[in-house]
């Protein structure tokens, strides 16, 4: 009998994955430098970063653009073109009110996320992609070449647009694993974190 170990299906998230995929993500980023940049004291980066990741997949999975494997255990959000770079995760306030997930943000961490978002977004092209806005396997199956496969499918439907995609990292170490995945750094900024802007055609 054969014991080989065959990959699971790759899905499109529906608003039932959600705590998968947000504890997924936490688990993920917990050493990722922007994820600590904006959330770094340890006590509250499971609660802020929860916040963080679970607005990202209510703002995607109604277009049908996060893919999961292993039931939630690899994620990847993507962002489809709409004619302009993908919308920022934290959007301005109107005057004197503050949406469902800025107020559960204090002034200084909302601060530090609008800012990182404003600079990421300066530094995105201005032509039509589509965006891989987050990539992340839980660290229990680390390993596994999931996470490229969850990648593969937004790659897939960005070929089949005839368009290119587009990702930013801060890990410089992703940086060269994105070049063995074919792609290429298209710019970078340094502030308010290191992070790279990389491209495939």
């Amino acid at each position: 009998m054969s014991t080989a170990v065959t990959t699971p299906e790759i899905t499109i998230a529906t608003p039932a994955d959600r705590d998968a995929v947000v504890g997924c993500l936490v688990a993920a980023f917990v050493k990722d430098p922007v994820l600590r940049y904006l959330f770094p004291d340890d006590g509250t980066y499971p609660f802020y970063a929860a916040t963080f990741f679970g607005h990202l997949f209510d703002k995607r999975v109604q277009r049908s653009s996060i893919w999961t494997i292993g039931g939630g255990a690899s994620v990847a959000i993507w962002e489809p073109p709409a004619g302009q770079p993908a919308q920022p995760l934290v959007n301005a306030p109107a005057a004197g009110h503050r949406s469902p997930e800025e107020a559960r943000y204090p002034a200084d961490v909302l601060a530090r996320v609008q800012g990182y978002e404003e600079a990421v977004h300066a530094a995105l092209p201005t032509f039509p992609f589509w965006y891989l806005g987050v990539l992340g396997t839980h660290p229990d199956s680390a390993g596994r070449g999931w996470g490229r496969a969850v990648m593969r499918a937004g790659l897939d439907r960005a070929a089949a647009d005839g368009l290119p995609a587009v990702l930013e990292t801060s890990n410089p170490a992703n940086v060269e694993l994105y070049r063995r995945a074919g792609w290429e750094v298209l710019g970078s900024m340094t502030e308010p974190v290191p992070t790279w802007i990389m491209r495939q055609r």
